[in-house]
């Protein structure tokens, strides 16, 4: 059974007869979910970020963003100097969403079968034996992305964007949900290996921490004198219960107007006469996606032209290649998606 067919069987044996009591369709016979049917989405993200608030200062919209990412089964690369709390932020999001979480360090001698997992000969049995490797968890930290030789960061591919790995001949599903949250340090250049645009564009969102504010720095070192609060922090949901939600955020409606709207945006980043490589249609399907689950997360059944705005620049930001010549006037992909939002025409309501 493969990892998608397998998450389907969990959605279906958790809706039950339920399914059809919350669905409702247009006059064009499109579905779209009721307006309650999102509560349990609301209601454990805000459990979620009221438990990642315990641990991190001042990183709510960060925190939020990385919950949209799971739902819409995405994946996220933290990209900031060390000492801000990416690890903190991973750790305490897994254990607050009740998935199992495993860490990679990566290192220039990091082999993909540490990675992924190795097959070795039983001397018992007599038969191979398929030993797992981090890979096979909810929520996987790669810290320090770059620093894996691109023979490893490959062995990333496959199961970022499917959902398995493969073991010589075998094929294996990742446990569902799936996420992988990397870090790495823009600073430090020497021994590294910059990731290649196949790697970031499976990226749904590259976000930044940021240094914090003097009453923010200060809250941490008075909350983090006597103890770690991380420890005491109790799991919200189960991981079962998120490929549920998961589910529901899929059918959060869109609007027809709202599409074109996300559509224009996508192609506005490939027409850009600064930019070498636009964004690709995985970047219109994230879009989509992102902005569905942060509706869902805010408590709508139908996502506005705001969801849209508020995750373009994390969603397409990473996935531009913007020329030399433009960089060197300081005109970053940042400012790229940003020109876009305030050019490209908002749908408005008839």
């Amino acid at each position: 059974m493969s990892a998608r067919e397998r998450d389907d069987k969990v959605r279906d044996d958790a809706h039950g007869d339920v399914r059809d009591n919350v669905w409702h369709k247009s006059t064009e016979g499109t579905r779209y979910l009721d307006e309650g049917a999102v509560e349990p989405v609301t209601r454990i993200a805000n459990a979620f970020l009221a438990g990642v608030e315990r641990v991190m200062v001042g990183k709510t919209d960060v925190a939020e963003l990385v919950l949209v990412a799971l739902l819409s089964e995405g994946h996220v690369l933290l990209e900031d100097v060390p000492g801000l709390g990416k690890t903190m932020l991973a750790k305490a999001a897994s254990v607050s969403l009740g998935c199992r979480f495993q860490r990679i360090q990566c290192t220039p001698d990091l082999l993909p079968s540490d990675v992924t997992g190795v097959q070795f000969y039983d001397q018992h049995s007599g038969t191979f034996t398929f030993r797992p490797g981090p890979l096979m968890s909810n929520l996987v930290l790669v810290d320090e992305i770059n620093r894996a030789t691109p023979r490893t960061q490959s062995a990333l591919l496959e199961a970022m964007q499917e959902q398995q790995i493969t073991v010589d001949v075998e094929t294996v599903p990742l446990p569902g949900p799936f996420m992988l949250m990397a870090t790495q340090n823009p600073v430090e250049l020497e021994g590294t290996f910059p990731l290649p645009e196949a790697q970031l564009d499976r990226f749904l969102f590259r976000l930044r921490m940021g240094y914090p504010t003097f009453e923010q720095e200060g809250e941490i070192l008075s909350r983090f004198q006597e103890e770690d609060p991380l420890p005491g922090l109790s799991p919200v949901a189960e991981a079962d219960e998120l490929i549920v939600l998961q589910d529901l955020c899929r059918r959060v409606y869109v609007a027809p107007t709202v599409r074109d709207y996300i559509v224009a945006l996508v192609r506005g980043t490939r027409e850009d006469v600064d930019v070498r490589l636009g964004a690709s249609p995985r970047a219109s399907l994230g879009l989509q996606r992102a902005a569905q689950s942060l509706a869902a997360v805010r408590g709508r059944a139908y996502i506005l032209p705001d969801d849209v705005k508020y995750v373009a620049t994390p969603v397409l930001a990473h996935r531009l290649i913007v020329k030399t010549e433009a960089r060197l006037r300081g005109r970053v992909a940042e400012a790229v998606v940003e020109e876009l939002l305030s050019s490209v025409p908002v749908p408005v309501e008839a």
